[in-house]
């Protein structure tokens, strides 16, 4: 079958609300006054993988549960106004949504709403099997009910990615987004060791490459078990916000994969990625494109 879609982005569609606070953590007050305000914005880790594939001329499918409500209704928008194709499932628990506090230094604390999702919550197989049949890869947010449509995108033999975020390499919750994945991304935040975390999941799971993201100290590529450091690469603008910055990276290295370009090129590509989102200020939603990126990579220099 002819594959219509080179990135079939599953979960993680939502919203969230962004406060800039003066310190982390914030201070014990009956109250803060918040500037430059509050805002909510349609963005959460799949929109944002979404949006970066699409940004770089990559066909992207975003799947995911939403509810009928304000929240989603910005999340339709969002893929609309990019031209991001979504199908949407009926959420009658309301979308996904947070609260993130946004420090001066661009890091952040993010607060989920437990009440919009379920343990029984699934996406329909039939569309999970149709979507993967006509795609080259699908990208799997560790969101609820994703888990669940691992062995469909198994059974269908797309290449499956996952991001693993800030795991601490013990919370099983991840375990079965980490080896089922052919590509694993993870933070080191967490991390004691980043390295050991990184060879676990290769010498267990189904993944040959597995990259993990440090921040300003770059991040680790696994490939075929050989280890190599990526340099952080310096970012076009002051750094406002962190945010996004995990998903930049993925959708970059990605749009590399896809290309046929070797992984530790991928890993470059995303590092650059990473540095622009962190240019971003949280209140926004914006994503490189090809020729911000190329330009960017040929300035890049490990």
């Amino acid at each position: 079958m002819t594959a219509e879609i080179d990135v079939l982005v599953l979960g993680g569609a939502g919203v969230d609300t962004i406060v800039h606070v003066s310190e982390l953590p914030v201070p014990l007050a009956d109250s803060h006054m918040i500037q430059p305000g509050i805002v909510t914005r349609a963005g959460q880790s799949g929109d944002f993988v979404a949006l970066g594939t699409t940004a770089l001329g990559l066909r992207t499918h975003h799947l995911d549960l939403l509810g009928d409500d304000h929240e989603g209704a910005l999340v339709r928008a969002l893929h609309r106004d990019h031209g991001i194709a979504l199908t949407a499932v009926p959420q009658p628990r309301g979308t996904k949504r947070a609260v993130n506090l946004v420090g001066p230094d661009g890091r952040r604390v993010s607060l989920y709403d437990a009440t919009r999702w379920a343990e029984t919550d699934r996406l329909p197989g039939t569309t999970v099997r149709e979507l993967a049949a006509v795609s080259r890869h699908a990208h799997v947010v560790i969101t609820q009910p994703c888990a669940d449509a691992l062995p469909l995108l198994r059974e269908a033999g797309v290449p499956i990615s996952t991001d693993l975020h800030d795991w601490d390499g013990v919370n099983p919750y991840h375990e079965a987004f980490a080896l089922a994945a052919d590509l694993v991304f993870l933070s080191a935040a967490a991390l004691t060791d980043p390295v050991a975390t990184m060879r676990r999941i290769a010498e267990r799971g189904r993944a040959r490459i597995v990259v993990a993201t440090a921040g300003a100290q770059g991040a680790y590529l696994l490939a075929d078990d050989e280890l190599t450091h990526i340099p952080a690469a310096g970012p076009p603008a002051p750094v406002v916000d962190s945010n996004g910055a995990g998903d930049a990276f993925a959708a970059a290295f990605l749009h590399g994969r896809l290309a046929g370009e070797p992984p530790l090129r991928c890993a470059r590509l995303g590092a650059v990625a990473g540095a622009y989102a962190c240019t971003v200020p949280s209140t926004r939603v914006a994503a490189i494109g090809p020729e911000e990126l190329l330009a960017g990579a040929a300035e890049y220099a490990p």
